[in-house]
């Protein structure tokens, strides 16, 4: 489970240092800073994949997420007794992200190239990125550490370079996971590959989700949902039917759940509800129907991930729906590390009460994104391993 996660320098996010739990639920008003602390767990997810830079250019460039504010900002501006001002840059610009587990914590730091000729030269560059031993680093804990090109290992007590011309657009994850030699970074990656994201089902007319589809055995849904149907029955043969039967009559007592085998080999739905004397498809599914199905196939599965993020997850949903949807994330925390970003007080209002809830609540400051009511012996310990270079 992450304990600590922590961004610097991305967009609104200026420090931010978050002691996680295992239900951690975001909110805040809008332009609070909820969607940026959402794309920087993405970004994070994206340096097991190698696919961090892509990712960034998608933003519109490295330079473009940097925080806009001043680099610092004193007690007089925050006061109000003087002017937000800036001044000539005391650091390096870096954006770092972050986070620490009991057993690993994992560092990048990516800025800007050297000016050059290359058609490739606002690519951003990964600075520098550490693995360490713990749930806070310290240089005596740093197991492998990479500074530019040169990537490096503790060997006993000793250092060994294991590359010297490492690729600055690819994260150590794609470049030294060696189950071997370095069984932390192979660990690490498969552990932040793992992470679930969940954040745009589709609920139109033409959604994949409404449609039969060809079924083979799915234990993790889609994160655009068009394997519902296999989703589900695969939680009714080798998940937790029970649970599933608990989750739909919680939501519409009297209401059953059937997949139909057609003879293609397609899964369709069959929701049938009291009083109708046919059971309705997937076509005929209200959207906020659909979407509670679809919650209860991700929430309910038989592969639980280190991590699963839910970013508002009561999109379409009636206010009635919103405690059984409660339920079933309270239930799927005791088995995943889960996090939700969302609006919805009655949702919200469910989640905190249970007592292993972690509420999250940002707030501006100045244009910068604080947890409401943090104060500097509320945040937890966090050093970045290239702070001032």
């Amino acid at each position: 489970m992450i304990n600590t996660i922590s961004i610097a320098n991305y967009r609104s996010l200026l420090q931010l240092v978050i002691p996680l739990t295992n239900l951690n639920v975001v909110t805040g008003a809008n332009a609070s800073g909820k969607s940026n602390l959402y794309k920087s767990l993405r970004l994070l997810a994206e340096t097991a994949q190698g696919g961090v830079v892509n990712a960034l250019a998608k933003e519109g460039g490295l330079d473009s997420t940097f925080w806009a504010g001043p680099e610092t900002l004193s007690k007089r501006m925050k006061s109000g007794d003087v002017p937000v001002q800036g001044g000539p840059r005391q650091n390096r610009t870096r954006l770092r992200l972050g986070f620490s587990s009991d057993d690993f914590g994992y560092a990048i730091s990516l800025g800007l190239p050297v000016p050059s000729t290359s058609a490739f030269a606002l690519d951003p560059q990964i600075k520098r990125e550490t693995i360490w031993a713990g749930s806070s680093y310290r240089p005596a804990s740093v197991l492998v550490e990479r500074e530019g090109a040169v990537i490096k290992m503790r060997s006993d007590r000793h250092w060994e370079v294991i590359a010297q011309h490492a690729n600055s657009f690819d994260s150590l994850f794609s470049q030294i996971a060696d189950p071997v030699r370095t069984p932390e970074v192979v660990s690490l990656r498969d552990n932040i590959r793992n992470w679930r994201f969940y954040d745009h089902f589709r609920t139109d007319r033409d959604a994949p989700a409404r449609q039969p589809q060809l079924g083979t055995r799915t234990p993790v849904l889609h994160n655009d949902g068009h394997d519902l149907a296999a989703a589900l029955q695969t939680i009714k043969e080798i998940g937790d039917a029970q649970a599933l039967t608990d989750a739909i009559s919680d939501a519409f007592p009297g209401a059953n759940l059937n997949i139909a085998i057609q003879s293609d080999g397609r899964f369709a739905i069959e929701f049938s509800q009291y009083g109708l004397l046919r059971p309705l498809s997937g076509l005929e599914l209200s959207d906020g129907t659909l979407r509670y199905l679809l919650w209860v196939a991700a929430l309910l599965t038989p592969r639980p991930p280190p991590l699963m993020v839910l970013n508002e997850p009561e999109t379409s949903l009636h206010p009635d729906l919103l405690p059984a949807l409660a339920r079933l994330i309270i239930r799927a925390s005791k088995s995943t590390q889960v996090w939700v970003v969302s609006h919805a007080s009655g949702l919200i209002a469910a989640l905190e009460c249970s007592q292993d809830c972690n509420s999250i609540a940002l707030e501006k400051q100045l244009g910068q994104t604080k947890v409401l009511g943090q104060g500097v012996l509320d945040e937890p310990m966090w050093l970045w391993p290239d702070k001032g270079i």
